[in-house]
């Protein structure tokens, strides 16, 4: 399932951070393609390595840097679906910090779990699953316009968000489970880091809420 928009609200003004964001991580992506893995390694987060306190500013420029064509191109849809109804909820300000605060918290819970990868960790899953959290406790209600892929049948429905999120968040705790046991040293998706940074958007959003729309 891929999630589209928001269909039962619209922003009262342009998503300019959401925009920023998607502009930064593309950016980052040409220097990618441009620099090889040199440059990826450089600036992806190693847990290995951050667990002793080395390369810490990799937690940051981690969540900027993506694998591959289908990693960027689905973290970015999934942001657009849900980020500009929350940089809406919480102002300009207070959604940015939020967004970067919940890739922090999603990449410390990687690493919390799994200390011993020496495989570079890399990508705005964290940060989004943060804002996918905020959405499911302050929109759930809220249909979203999903694309469904059925072998060769493409279909477009109106999903509740506290369903849709609901089951990706039910994935990612499956899948976590189902990972443990294997090889720890190597690669492969981050599904702590989709928890870690979802769980911190459930906990936290309504702290980052507006206040002008808090009480209204």
């Amino acid at each position: 399932m891929i999630p589209l928009s928001d269909i039962d609200r619209r922003p009262s003004r342009f998503p300019l951070i959401t925009t920023l964001i998607i502009v930064a991580n593309t950016y980052v992506f040409l220097l990618e393609l441009m620099n090889g893995a040199p440059f990826v390694n450089r600036w992806s987060l190693i847990p290995t390595e951050f667990a002793v306190g080395r390369n810490l500013i990799t937690i940051v420029t981690a969540m900027f840097l993506h694998a591959g064509w289908l990693h960027i191109i689905g973290n970015m849809i999934f942001f657009w679906a849900f980020g500009p109804a929350i940089e809406d909820m919480m102002g300009r300000p207070r959604y940015l910090v939020f967004y970067i605060t919940g890739g922090l918290v999603a990449f410390g819970a990687q690493v919390a779990m799994n200390p011993a990868v020496s495989a570079p960790t890399l990508g705005a899953s964290g940060a989004i699953a943060a804002v996918m959290g905020a959405f499911l406790v302050t929109f759930p209600r809220d249909r979203i316009r999903t694309v469904i892929l059925l072998g060769f049948f493409v279909f477009i429905r109106f999903i509740p968000a506290i369903i849709l999120v609901g089951l990706w968040f039910v994935v990612q705790l499956l899948s976590e489970i189902g990972s443990q046991g294997q090889s720890q040293t190597g690669g492969g998706v981050a599904y702590m880091a989709h928890i870690g940074g979802f769980v911190f958007g459930i906990v936290f959003a309504r702290l980052f809420e507006y206040h002008k729309r808090r009480a209204m």
